[in-house]
């Protein structure tokens, strides 16, 4: 385990420990973005600790967070961090959230790690090191048949937007389990073999960096929904590696007929 997987392991494990003071707590304060979304004092206060903790330790490291203004990075090195991913589900007590923290150096994605404090599950994974949760090696499944698929969504829009002839959006009527257990923990599902497909169709980067390695270190693959593998892109979709690589096909072919 390199320093860096260490670090960010127990900052994740801090920052964890500090949103459950406020979880499930009725004098939450809840505040509204400019973009409307909401953020707590746990959000804040969670990114903080993560943000001093990697400035104490690297600091010459660029650190790109969703609450606070980005600290540019003088070496390559760029830290990643949505100190509560599913805020949403963390202001009505709901336990899938996630606090995450992902390594970027020149652009490539080297680690994620991604704590859900009030289920007690910790994930993480390193470039070439394998994926795990709770130190037990993950896998993603192997079910290639989309009617035996279970694909989990995080927006609405994934079932209410008019009908789309993109594959991703075809697997709502034509797989066989299809769930709202979104956010970060619906790409754990997959991870860990429990979900074949996750779908987020609005991403922003700090949602995705710590997914990514993750799931590709347990077997499977990440892209957006024009089937490339990015922080930057439109939405992000998790598959396992046979039926992620009959959408990416798919779309490929989608796209070039355009």
């Amino acid at each position: 385990m390199t320093p860096e997987l260490q670090l960010a392991l127990e900052l994740a494990e801090q920052a964890g420990r500090l949103t459950l003071d406020y979880f499930g707590k009725r004098s939450l304060q809840v505040f509204s973005k400019r973009d409307d979304t909401p953020v707590t004092e746990a959000d804040r206060k969670a990114e903080e600790l993560i943000r001093q903790g990697i400035t104490s330790r690297f600091p010459d490291d660029g650190v790109f967070g969703e609450e606070f203004d980005e600290r540019p990075s003088s070496n390559g090195r760029r830290w990643i961090i949505d100190p509560i991913d599913g805020t949403r589900s963390f202001i009505h007590g709901v336990p899938l959230y996630g606090v995450m923290i992902a390594l970027e150096v020149d652009g490539i994605l080297r680690l994620g790690v991604i704590n859900f404090p009030a289920l007690g599950e910790r994930y993480h994974a390193e470039v070439g090191g394998g994926a795990f949760m709770n130190g037990t090696p993950l896998q993603v499944s192997a079910i290639s048949e989309t009617a035996a698929a279970t694909v989990v969504f995080t927006e609405k829009e994934y079932l209410l937007d008019p009908p789309s002839t993109h594959p991703v959006d075809q697997l709502r009527s034509s797989a066989g389990l299809v769930r709202g257990w979104g956010d970060c923990y619906g790409h754990m599902l997959v991870a860990s073999g429990r979900a074949e497909v996750a779908v987020d169709k609005i991403m922003s980067p700090w949602d995705c960096a710590a997914v990514i390695p993750i799931v590709t270190e347990a077997g499977g693959c990440c892209f957006d929904y024009h089937g490339v593998t990015t922080i930057m892109g439109q939405g992000l979709v998790s598959a396992n590696r046979v039926m992620g690589a009959d959408l990416m096909e798919a779309i490929g072919k989608g796209e070039s007929a355009q």
